[in-house]
Parts: structure tokens; C-alpha cells; sequence
């Protein structure tokens, strides 16, 4: 009880005073979090009645963090990449649908995989100097998005 009152007090100080860089590497790992829980729930057995119950809560917790980072895009500033990013964040949060209504964890799997490394590059950025020239990278595994 008192330990998890300090974990609750440490999240809440962190999020206070974290940079919005840091605000958005949060909710990345926010999201992530959700979708290694709905994974582990879908790994439950069939018998277990909670089953479902979990993977639509945390499928649908991953769906509202993505939606805020979708909704925090500047595309005043972001211009292509903004862009680029809500067509993601669009498609990330239609294959999650598509897992919760067809309960099949393959679309979980696919954007862990494709928000994980979203992260990664996220926090790599934060970690640079500003102004830091950015290394050349391979080109970003980027799903066909269908209209």
C-alpha cells in the first residue's frame, strides 16, 4: 500500500515536470505498456472469463494514447511529418480495432512492433543536442496504409 502510494506520487512528479519532448515519450510508453497487457491477456486461456474483458480495456487505453498523441500534432510546424504521423496514428489505432472486434492478437503484435521503434527513434532524439546533426538511418518500416 505505501509503496504504490510512492509509485503513484513519482508518476504524478514526473509527468508535472517533464518536458513535452518527455510528455510524449510517456505517453508512447503509455501506450506500449497497454498493448504488452493486451497481448498478455490475449495469451490467457479460453477459459478464463476475464479474458476479454482485459484485452478490450487495454486495447482500448493503447487507442486513447495514441489518439492524444495524435491530437497533440502541430501541423502548423510539423507540416509533411505531422502528416505522416497522423496517418500512422491512424493506422495504428485501426488495427486495434480490428484485433478488439476480431480478437486476434497478430494486429497488436504488428503495431507493438511499429510503436516500439516510434519510441526508440523518440527517444534518441531527446537525447541528441540540439541541433546535433542526425545520423543517416535506413528507411523507416512504414505499413502500406490503405485508403
Amino acid at each position: 500500500m505505501v509503496a504504490s502510494s510512492y509509485a503513484r506520487v513519482y508518476r504524478t512528479n514526473a509527468i508535472l515536470t517533464a518536458s513535452p519532448g518527455q510528455l510524449v515519450l510517456l505517453l508512447f510508453d503509455g501506450a506500449l505498456s497497454s498493448l504488452a497487457a493486451a497481448r498478455e491477456g490475449f495469451a490467457r486461456p479460453q477459459s478464463d472469463l476475464r479474458r476479454y474483458e482485459v484485452i478490450n480495456r487495454q486495447l482500448n487505453k493503447a487507442q486513447r494514447i495514441i489518439t492524444e498523441l495524435r491530437q497533440a500534432l502541430n501541423f502548423d510546424n510539423g507540416g509533411e511529418f505531422a502528416t505522416l504521423m497522423l496517418r500512422l496514428y491512424e493506422y495504428y489505432n485501426r488495427r486495434l480495432f480490428e484485433a478488439n472486434v476480431q480478437k486476434r492478437v497478430e494486429p497488436v503484435i504488428e503495431v507493438e512492433q511499429l510503436l516500439g521503434d516510434l519510441r526508440n527513434a523518440w527517444s534518441e532524439m531527446l537525447r541528441r543536442p540540439e541541433g546535433a546533426p542526425l545520423p543517416a538511418a535506413p528507411a523507416p518500416r512504414v505499413p502500406v496504409l490503405q485508403e
